[in-house]
């Protein structure tokens, strides 16, 4: 039936104007299916009556079936009119929003501190990145140890540095951060070199849930994302250890935040500039084109961001990479919702000035991180510049073309990678937990506090949990189905972060890789999962029953996935435990 609610004009030439009363025309129309219909039905009325407006007292028609609001001229581009059709919804209240990230942090804060420095011995790649970091502190840049210098770092007798540099492949920005912690509770103590992870993993959970807060307009989800990465093992693992990945992973994820921003600041400036003449209808030219936006403050701090996560691993190159396309689409979509359906003029007025502003900013950020290198005289390939004399390149600074070799050297070594190693995990099984890396493994003496069984096991595995990594496996197929069918930028927005650090990987299939790699785009996994969890819930428009079925298969799932990660905790934190339940938490034979 056509929706009785919409406004129809029809007219002919005929006596003056008369408002036909509803009731006459109620049995005509009923059944009509469409405009012309609609319009077929009123003819014979036309002999008597000039019909300019239908006006009937019914309910309107749901949102869905609906024809588009137009606007007269003048009220069109007012800065009211376009902040709502450029933004949509309003936001929930801020206290709400910020109450339930903190308690998701609470939570993430608990999970990681608690017994942080129980295994005070160097774990994993720890014996590299911990080792670095006390370098900085001493050196500002990476000096060579000893063969037995993990047994002196963890007997509290750090200081057994050898006086040459170390060649080392990784930025220095996550090497600084765990520093940071040593210099605040000391490098004799395990806690002090597991600090900075502790904290960035519990930052990471606050950013999430204030994001996803953010993106579904509804605290509840937020604080749901914030508690689903909490309690996932995977991270937890990396927030308990001091490798670098956590870092990658805070970074990334605050530069997104940032775009996010200036997603809705952008748009808020696009309103203000079109609707600066309240009442005026912006002239053809504007319309074609659109205004300059070029102070977006938000963009250059997700700019340092990013210089900062490719300060910590160069795999967030990948990010910069489509986060980039992203914010350019963004832009076109914006001008597009606007009225300027003239795309070109997005790329020329929003996707020029954001290559120039992004890129420069993230790559003085990341210049930034080797001053450390850079103001020393003995670190590694420091002075190679001074014996290596270029003919093309001689107008550049000495230290600038030694950085530059260092890079060089260090792509190569990356690429060049392939030594088999015993926890090595192909790209294509990461998503499935195919191949989680133990980072620690031992066998407790009987008489070991915790232990008091015949044989005992106590162990830290990255294995994530593997109910929330399933469903967020399916979850990615519910986003892309929105993204393509209904195009949702939110689940493009998180498809983006996925592909960034996950697509690259494939590139590189005889390089060795690890599955705690991808800790880097597990939060966008979870946005993924936490969209899913939304649909579930229902709409706002949804009866009252279906909203409560819906919250409460949400609520199970999220019970579910912190008893599952109940059960698993011990085998993420090192706990002394029977070998026999060490085995029940081995689920797949390629997990040991």
């Amino acid at each position: 039936m056509f929706p009785i609610g919409v406004a129809a004009s029809t007219i002919w030439p005929g006596p003056p104007a008369l408002s036909v009363p509803a009731p006459t025309l109620l049995p005509a129309i009923s059944g009509c299916r469409g405009p012309s219909m609609l319009e077929s039905t009123l003819q014979p009325y036309a002999t008597h009556y000039r019909v300019e407006r239908v006006t009937l007292p019914l309910t309107p028609a749901p949102p869905r079936a609906e024809a588009a609001r137009v606007l007269p001229p003048g009220s069109a581009f007012t800065p009211e009119a376009l902040r709502e059709r450029l933004l949509g919804a309003a936001l929930p209240s801020r206290p709400w929003m910020w109450a339930a990230a903190l308690g998701a942090a609470l939570l993430a804060g608990v999970l990681r501190f608690v017994r942080l420095g129980e295994v005070d011995t160097l774990i994993f790649d720890e014996t590299y990145y911990v080792k670095d970091a006390y370098s900085y502190l001493v050196s500002g840049y990476e000096r060579a140890w000893p063969e037995d210098a993990n047994d002196s770092f963890t007997s509290g007798t750090p200081d057994v540095l050898l006086e040459g540099p170390e060649y080392v492949v990784h930025p220095p920005v996550g090497k600084w951060m765990i520093a940071f912690g040593m210099a605040l509770f000391g490098a004799e103590s395990s806690f002090g070199w597991r600090f900075s992870a502790a904290l960035t993993g519990t930052l990471t959970v606050l950013l999430l849930a204030l994001i996803a807060g953010r993106l579904f307009k509804s605290p509840l989800l937020g604080a749901a994302a914030g508690v689903l990465l909490s309690v996932d093992g995977h991270h937890l693992v990396h927030s308990r250890t001091s490798l670098l990945d956590v870092f990658l992973a805070f970074w990334v994820l605050a530069a997104f935040g940032a775009l996010l921003l200036d997603r809705d600041d952008g748009r808020r400036r696009l309103a203000r500039k079109l609707g600066a003449q309240p009442g005026a209808f912006p002239s053809t030219a504007s319309l074609r084109t659109g205004p300059w936006l070029l102070w977006r403050p938000w963009r250059l701090a997700a700019a340092v961001c990013l210089g900062l996560a490719v300060g910590t691993k160069w795999s967030a190159l990948g990010f910069v990479a489509v986060f980039g396309v992203m914010i350019v689409l963004w832009d076109i979509s914006a001008r597009r919702v606007a009225g300027i359906r003239y795309w070109p003029a997005g790329l020329a007025k929003d996707g020029v000035p954001a290559f120039f502003t992004v890129i420069p900013v993230a790559l003085a950020t990341y210049t930034a991180t080797w001053t450390g290198w850079l103001l020393s005289s003995d670190a590694y390939g420091r002075r190679w510049a001074e014996t290596n004399p270029s003919a093309a390149f001689g107008w550049l600074p000495d230290s600038i073309r030694s950085l530059a070799e260092y890079h060089r050297s260090a792509v190569t070594f990356h690429n060049g990678l392939s030594s088999e190693h015993p926890y090595e995990a192909s790209a294509w099984s990461w998503l499935f937990l195919g191949r989680p890396t133990s980072f620690f493994y031992e066998t407790p003496a009987p008489e070991s506090p915790g232990c008091g069984f015949e044989s005992c096991a106590s162990a830290i595995s990255s294995v994530g949990n593997p109910l929330i990594w399933w469903a967020a496996l399916l979850s990615l197929g519910v986003a892309l189905a929105y993204w393509i069918g209904r195009r949702d930028w939110r689940a493009g927005a998180m498809l983006a972060g996925i592909a960034g650090g996950y697509l690259p990987w494939f590139a590189f299939p005889d390089r060795t890789m690890f599955y705690f790699y991808a800790v880097a785009f597990e939060p966008f996994l979870i946005l993924a999962l936490t969209f899913t969890l939304g649909l579930v819930l229902g709409r706002p428009a949804d009866t009252a029953l279906r909203r409560r079925r819906g919250a409460v298969i949400a609520a199970c799932f999220v019970a579910a996935a912190i008893l599952v990660s109940a059960f698993f905790y011990p085998v993420w934190t090192a706990e002394n435990i029977a070998y026999s339940d060490w085995r029940l938490r081995i689920w797949m034979p390629s997990w040991i």
